[in-house]
């Protein structure tokens, strides 16, 4: 573990100790499997949303593409009638073309991640309210025919819930891609300096168009667990903000916003601080209104303690190389 994931456990320590001194039911079975759920469905997103960031890049449209594969999903299970692990499979290629297409646009025609992204968020949103007429769908009376996909997206095993098992398993195969394989360091050297992983022989294109597949890929796989978890989809406002939350997890997590710095356990660590953070708002009474506010405090503050940090790191090698120089 590095320093900052140290650091970061400690804080989690910290938080949830006062969190509990402050409400002991936050110790509770049902409170901890509800927030195990609730980090397995975050935190699978928000490892993509991290791999981008890591590149130098951002992902807004996260919220919006739950959105329109959501429904995308609900209609093939219900109205088309497939089965469903063709329909799973349909969301999850659907979700990976989506990433594809971002790092097209940011590769080939050089856009800015932020212009190419917000302009996603908008027009699957869009195309999602379009599709169902702005109405929201759900399963219905197609239930009893989903069982299966139903327990493996929502259900628990050995007692666990079976999202957070999915995190464990994507979070493992993450690290090793990220931390273990040639891609995961030029992911880093591109955040670093995409020019000068370019001019050392990396293929800073494709590596980009791969972070973006990765986090289109684990957006879809998060689309089926998030329709399952809320059994309908309201295009209008499902999935609305989840972009705030993932890059909230991931800057909390270590991941800086210009590039080339983050951990794969650091964003998990990131997500499960989110989610204890979001039950000391409610043990402390703060309406549920002020939630968006709290994000955005935590994601300043992220900013603020990263370039701070940035700073230091400059401060500590100038001061060395000064008497190298001097000799």
């Amino acid at each position: 573990m590095s320093k900052k994931e140290i650091g970061l456990a400690l804080l989690l320590i910290v938080i949830g100790g006062i969190t509990a001194a402050l409400n002991p039911l936050f110790l509770s079975g049902v409170n901890l499997l509800n927030m195990a759920n609730l980090i397995g469905l975050f935190g699978i997103f928000a490892i993509g949303q991290g791999l981008i960031i890591i590149t130098g890049g951002i992902d807004l449209s996260v919220g919006s593409i739950f959105a329109l594969l959501g429904v995308v999903l609900v209609d093939l299970l219900v109205n088309f009638e497939l089965a469903w692990p063709l329909a799973v499979l349909a969301v999850l290629g659907a979700g990976l073309v989506l990433g594809l297409l971002h790092g097209l646009l940011v590769t080939r025609l050089k856009l800015q991640p932020f212009v190419v992204t917000l302009c996603g968020l908008l027009i699957y949103r869009g195309i999602a309210r379009y599709y169902t007429q702005d109405s929201t769908i759900g399963f219905g009376y197609a239930g009893a025919e989903l069982d299966t996909l139903a327990w493996l997206a929502s259900g628990r095993s050995l007692g666990i819930p079976n999202p957070f098992l999915i995190l464990l398993l994507v979070a493992g195969v993450m690290a090793v891609v990220l931390h273990r394989t040639v891609f995961g360091r030029h992911l880093y050297a591109v955040g670093r300096n995409e020019e000068a992983a370019r001019h050392s022989g990396i293929n800073t294109d494709g590596v980009i168009m791969g972070a973006y597949l990765l986090g289109g890929g684990l957006a879809g796989l998060a689309t089926v667990l998030l329709v399952f978890y809320t059994s309908s989809v309201s295009p209008s406002s499902f999935g609305s903000f989840y972009e705030l939350y993932a890059i909230a997890a991931a800057v909390l997590g270590g991941c800086s916003l210009r590039g080339g710095e983050g951990s794969i356990l650091g964003i998990v660590l990131g997500t499960v601080l989110l989610q204890i953070l979001q039950n000391l708002v409610n043990i402390l009474g703060i309406p549920s209104s002020l939630n968006f506010a709290v994000m955005g405090a935590v994601i300043l503050m992220g900013v603020i303690a990263d370039r701070q940090l940035g700073l230091r790191r400059q401060r500590i090698q100038m001061t060395r190389s000064q008497p190298a120089a001097a000799e």
